[in-house]
């Protein structure tokens, strides 16, 4: 593994703000629909599973990187070899990649329905990757400050749920376990979309002072995202008839367009535009991510990777222009993400585990035939 200038590190407790700011994203505007389109007003159930599920695959992947040096490049190419190793990074690289598109793109779309829609596609995702370049540019640890900034700036944003209580029915959520388990399972991993940006653990581990204590943090921002995800749930499921519900994008958006200030007239313009502080650093942290791995890979300068990313994303932006294919980009993106979670890291769980059983077999056996 390289070593990093202690300069270039963060503290443990910053894990928390960078896992969190992955995890609430773009995705908290409009996931009631599709996790209620299984399970119904029982999805909440479906939130506390997906949860339950990251928090294993969290400890996993802290297994994976404290005894295999941290580096998952390396990693890679340990557990699997040269070539089949470099496969392995090339993908990782391609699904930071494809999350940063995914996000960047659905929230232009927000904007575009909800504030501008004669805005040009490639003007706000010009402003977007300008910024992110000048974030990612300057390193990790602006990334990180970034990531700190956006998870506490818009944070009093859900206290607005405050608004919509004069007109929530929690009866709706009755009767509990009215579902079969298999549509419980089909929410939760539909539900796993909204809990994805945890994975880029596995590239900033290397950057973090004191790496093995940061896993209680981690913990931790998974815990208040699942919160957070019940929270708006639960108001949701309450605000919302089901038929409502199954016609609503953006139903967190609809709930907040509700809300009357005497000096702002549409509210819900304020809650996108607001919403941006929280879309960058999901945005900055995984093209990091992606140019990182390129850079190991590559054995180049991080910043040529960074412009020749930047550049594939604006394009895809571009080409992404219907409804039809957002919802195709999204729908992509949580399949391979979820099958990323629940076959990629426990196969990376495992050989690891079997490693370190023949390692130390090896050594007790060295040990055993010195001494005799």
């Amino acid at each position: 593994m390289q070593k990093i200038k202690e300069i270039f590190l963060v503290s443990p407790f910053l894990v928390f703000f960078l896992v969190h700011s992955e995890q609430v994203g773009v995705g908290v505007l409009g996931y009631q629909r599709v996790i209620a389109k299984y399970a119904g007003y029982d999805s909440w159930i479906s939130v506390i599973i997906a949860a339950i599920f990251v928090h294993i695959l969290i400890w996993m992947i802290y297994y994976v990187l404290d005894n295999g040096g941290g580096d998952i490049v390396t990693i890679h190419k340990t557990l699997f070899g040269g070539m089949l190793g470099n496969i392995f990074n090339f993908a990782l690289l391609l699904y930071f990649l494809l999350w940063s598109i995914t996000v960047l793109r659905t929230y232009i779309e927000v904007v575009q329905v909800w504030m501008f829609p004669t805005l040009k596609t490639w003007t706000i995702a010009l402003v977007f990757l300008l910024l992110t370049y000048y974030v990612v540019s300057a390193g990790f640890r602006t990334v990180a400050g970034v990531c700190f900034l956006g998870v506490v700036i818009p944070l009093g944003l859900i206290f607005l749920l405050i608004y919509p209580l004069e007109y929530t029915h929690f009866s709706n959520l009755l009767p509990v376990f009215d579902e079969r388990l298999k549509d419980y399972f089909t929410a939760s991993k539909n539900m796993m979309l909204s809990y994805l940006g945890f994975e880029t653990l596995l590239v900033f581990y290397p950057f973090i002072k004191n790496a093995k204590k940061s896993q209680k943090f981690a913990h931790h921002a998974n815990i208040f995202s699942f919160m957070m995800y019940l929270l708006v749930t639960l108001f949701s499921f309450a605000f919302f008839s089901q038929e409502q519900l199954a016609r609503n994008i953006w139903a967190t958006l609809s709930m907040v367009k509700i809300v009357q200030v005497s000096f702002v007239e549409r509210f819900d313009f304020v809650f996108v535009s607001m919403w941006c502080l929280v879309i960058l650093p999901n945005i900055t942290l995984a093209i990091w991510c992606s140019s990182r791995v390129a850079k190991l890979m590559l054995n180049i300068r991080q910043h040529v990777t960074l412009i020749v990313l930047l550049c594939i994303v604006l394009l895809a932006c571009i080409f992404l222009d219907t409804r039809f294919k957002i919802n195709m980009l999204n729908n992509y993106t949580n399949i391979i993400g979820f099958y990323l979670a629940i076959s990629y890291i426990p196969i990376l769980f495992v050989m690891t585990f079997i490693k370190k059983k023949i390692k130390k077999k090896r050594t007790n056996n060295g040990q055993t035939s010195s001494s005799t």
